[in-house]
């Protein structure tokens, strides 16, 4: 695993989007797995803006999701869908046939999984997969408890990832009860991982990953055996490590 402790979110984000523009000079169809949240939202910002100066283009880019909310219609304001619009694909030159996200309406959730696991072997897997973790260690929707042989399934969200949620929401009961997420065994296929962990609410979670064992129980463990890990994580998130030792 290479680590990179940044000062801050700022430049965590820059860090982040230093590897992505990278990646994608290197090798411009490029095949780069996306996560939501308010982690990756300063990359995207940096994305965007090395768009804007000429840096970066995504004519020949993919995307592949990791993640929907089942129930949502890709309208809905907090639907993954819609937030990638809102905050990245719609201020980049992308083509958004080139953009996969799992639909979270699909009358067969079941076949749904299935045909977004194809998606990925087909289009991808990711040259590059960007990652945030959650307090609880999940990455994507992958709950604690989630096998690592997992390949894109249906997860029943716990209380704690809903309650994390619900400040997007107008209440808890608005907060969808299910999501389709890409299994940890799929996340695992990407040729590189970039795993972002910003603040002190994820310094337990930092500790953990790099301290504790590969245990299916912190879904996040299972980074561990990826064979080209980078922990970008800023100084209030890793400062638990540095206190500890």
């Amino acid at each position: 695993m290479n680590i990179i402790i940044a000062k801050d979110y700022k430049e965590m984000s820059q860090a982040a989007s230093q590897m992505i523009e990278e990646q994608m000079t290197k090798k411009p169809d490029t095949v780069l797995g996306l996560a939501t949240g308010g982690t990756p939202l300063g990359t995207y910002k940096e994305l965007i803006n090395s768009y804007k100066e000429g840096r970066t283009d995504y004519r020949f880019l993919s995307t592949i999701n990791l993640d929907e909310y089942v129930g949502l219609d890709p309208e809905h304001h907090q639907s993954y869908r819609y937030f990638m619009n809102q905050n990245f694909f719609q201020s980049i030159n992308i083509d958004e046939k080139n953009t996969y996200i799992p639909f979270g309406k699909a009358e067969d959730l079941v076949q749904e999984c299935r045909r977004y696991e194809e998606v990925i072997d087909t289009i991808g897997p990711p040259d590059l997969q960007l990652l945030g973790i959650g307090e609880n260690g999940h990455i994507g929707f992958n709950e604690p408890g989630t096998s690592f042989d997992s390949e894109t399934h249906i997860v029943h969200l716990t209380d704690s990832t809903r309650e994390a949620n619900a400040r997007f929401f107008e209440s808890m009961e608005d907060v969808p009860t299910k999501a389709i997420t890409m299994g940890i065994r799929s996340i695992l296929k990407s040729q590189k991982i970039i795993l972002l962990a910003s603040g002190d609410r994820k310094s337990d979670a930092i500790y953990q990953l790099l301290h504790g064992e590969t245990d299916e129980d912190f879904p996040a463990s299972s980074l561990k055996s990826h064979h080209d890990l980078t922990l970008i994580v800023d100084e209030d998130a890793y400062k638990k490590v540095q206190r500890k030792g």
